[in-house]
């Protein structure tokens, strides 16, 4: 079989370039140096706040929809028009702590599905809409790290080792839940994954009583 010449390889470079990005997206970065390099025009950085805030977003909306409105609005699609308008105008976000762009995506669906309510004539979407932030999955740590100052944050975390880091990141920032960091990074059991999660959690909290 003939090699591909010099120019072929030349082409396929950034492609493998793009692919490897692409497959890497949740790194150990805060999200809030994506969110500056997004409003750079950082495309992979955009690609990376998507990856890291749908899924979980998606989770929240879920039960948030109302009855009346759920024959006319998909909640997957509302969810992604909702997070990608937010994004689209992340010059206006100023994030203080680190749970702040999990917030301020979930006031976009709310303002969503209200504007979805009337476009199709039904009444106000009642107030147990809630915006709260908080998980029932969070253990008190893990919300006491999402309130955390960024500031403080990011320096602790950058003591921290790579996947440490990554493991912060995905449960605290992404909010995954413990299966798909068990997925993810390929523990055996959830409880190894919620295992290597309390480790880095503990050493995370430990830079940050003496940040």
């Amino acid at each position: 079989m003939p090699k591909p010449d010099s120019g072929d390889a030349g082409q396929r470079g950034p492609e493998r370039e793009r692919d490897a990005a692409s497959s890497t997206l949740l790194s150990d970065q805060p999200t809030i140096e994506l969110v500056f390099k997004a409003r750079s025009g950082d495309q992979v950085a955009l690609e990376a706040l998507l990856q890291r805030c749908l899924p979980r977003l998606k989770r929240w909306a879920h039960g948030r929809l109302p009855p009346v409105a759920r024959g006319h609005i998909d909640t997957g699609d509302l969810v992604q028009d909702a997070a990608i308008h937010a994004i689209a105008r992340l010059d206006t976000f100023e994030p203080r702590h680190v749970g702040a762009l999990q917030a301020y995506l979930r006031r976009s669906v709310i303002n969503r599905i209200r504007d979805e309510m009337r476009r199709v004539g039904r009444r106000p979407v009642p107030t147990e809409l809630r915006e709260e932030l908080v998980s029932a999955e969070a253990t008190p740590q893990e919300l006491a790290i999402q309130h955390e100052n960024y500031e403080r944050y990011c320096a602790a975390l950058e003591q921290l080792r790579h996947k440490d880091r990554e493991l912060v990141v995905a449960r605290v920032e992404a909010q995954w839940t413990l299966a798909e960091v068990k997925q993810h990074f390929g523990f055996a059991t959830p409880a190894a994954a919620r295992m290597a999660l309390t480790r880095a959690l503990n050493r995370l909290k430990k830079q940050l009583e003496t940040a």
